[in-house]
C-alpha cells in the first residue's frame, strides 16, 4: 500500500527536525536520513508492515504496509499531542532556552522496540561503539526499506528486525556487531516479549516504565531513553547516565562534577516535566569543559 500525504506544521513549526532528531542513532543510522533538500527520511517496522516517511518543512507522505498507520500516527510523531503549556522555567538558562525554541515539542513514535533496542545497545558502551553495532545488526538481519519512485529518494534504508529474528540472531553475530552477552540476552528476551511490551506505547508514564523494567536487563536509564521516544514522556529523566549529570549540573550552577542525586535535586522544581527541562538544557549547548581522554571504544570481536 502506498500512503498519500498530509500537510505538516502547527506547534512543530520551525523546529520540526528538532523534535524528530532523537531518533536517529548516528549520521549514518540504516532507519535515518536528511537528503540535501532538508527532508527527513525515517524508516519503521509498523504493526501493519514496513514503511518510509518522509517529512519536509510543510507536508510529509509515506510509503510501504504501514504507510497509514505512520500517517495516522504522524500527529504524535510531530509533537502535536504534547502538551508543554504548563512548563515554568525556574533556572535563566531554560527560560533562554525555552524562548529560543518555543515551538519544540516531544514527539512520541507509539513503537517501544524500535526504541529499545539500540537503547539496550548503549547500555554502558560509547555511542560510537552503539551506532556501530546498531548498523550492522539492522544491514544484516532486517531488509529493504520500501523505495519509493520519487526524486532523490534515499536508496540505501533498512527496516529494522522484527521481534523473532532479533531473538535468532546467532550468538556469533552479535559477536560480530561488537555487542556483548549480556546485551545481547536482553536483546533477546525483549524479543520474546516484544507484544507485552509494546503495550507500554499506551500506557501512562509509571505503568509502561514498570512493564519495560520487568525484563531482566533493562533498568531506569533504557526504559527512560525508549519512553522519551515512544511515549513522548515529558518525566522521563535518563539517570545512570555518564554525561547527564554533569551537564545539567554545569548549565545550572556552573560547577562541575555533578551526579545523579544532585541532577534530581536540581530538577526538582520541573517534577512531572524534567526530561523537557534537560532536554532544554541540552539544546543550550552548555558542557563542562573537558578534562580527561576521550573514552577509547573496544571491539568484543577481536577477544
Amino acid at each position: 500500500m502506498w500512503g498519500g500525504g498530509r500537510k505538516v506544521g502547527g506547534v512543530a513549526g520551525r523546529f520540526w527536525r528538532q523534535v524528530l532528531g532523537p531518533l536517529r542513532r548516528g549520521g549514518a543510522d540504516p532507519t535515518f536520513r536528511v537528503t540535501a533538500d532538508g527532508a527527513v527520511w525515517r524508516v519503521s517496522r509498523t504493526p501493519e508492515g514496513p514503511v518510509t516517511l518522509r517529512v519536509a518543512a510543510d507536508s510529509a507522505r509515506a510509503w510501504g504496509p504501514g504507510a497509514d498507520w505512520m500517517m495516522g500516527q504522524l500527529p504524535g510523531l510531530m509533537g502535536e499531542l504534547d502538551e508543554p503549556d504548563g512548563f515554568v522555567a525556574h533556572h535563566r538558562v531554560v527560560a533562554q532556552a525555552q524562548h529560543r525554541n518555543p515551538g519544540l515539542r516531544l514527539g512520541r513514535t507509539g513503537l517501544v522496540l524500535e526504541s529499545l533496542i539500540p537503547s539496550v545497545l548503549e547500555q554502558k558502551v560509547t555511542t560510537s561503539e552503539a551506532y556501530g553495532s546498531w548498523r550492522h545488526l539492522v544491514r544484516k538481519f532486517g531488509e529493504p526499506a520500501p523505495v519509493p519512485d520519487v526524486p532523490g529518494a534515499p536508496r540505501d534504508l533498512y527496516v529494522m528486525p522484527d521481534a523473532r529474528a532479533w531473538a535468532l540472531v546467532p550468538s556469533w553475530e552479535w559477536h560480530l556487531a561488537n555487542v556483548d552477552a549480556k546485551r545481547a540476552d536482553t536483546v533477546v528476551r525483549a524479543a520474546r516479549v516484544a507484544a507485552r511490551l509494546e503495550e507500554a506505547a499506551g500506557m501512562t508514564y509509571e505503568r509502561a516504565k514498570a512493564r519495560l523494567e520487568a525484563v531482566p536487563g533493562i533498568g531506569p536509564w533504557t526504559s527512560a531513553e525508549t519512553l522519551q521516544r515512544s511515549n513522548g514522556a515529558p518525566d522521563a529523566l535518563t539517570v545512570g547516565d555518564l554525561h547527564l549529570p554533569g551537564i545539567v549540573g554545569y548549565a545550572l550552577t556552573g560547577k562541575r562534577g555533578a551526579t545523579d542525586a544532585d541532577m534530581l535535586e536540581l530538577l526538582a522544581p520541573y517534577e512531572g516535566q524534567r526530561h523537557r527541562a534537560a532536554r532544554l538544557i541540552l539544546l543550550t549547548g552548555l558542557v563542562p569543559p573537558r578534562r580527561g581522554p576521550r573514552q577509547t571504544p573496544g571491539r568484543i570481536s577481536h577477544l
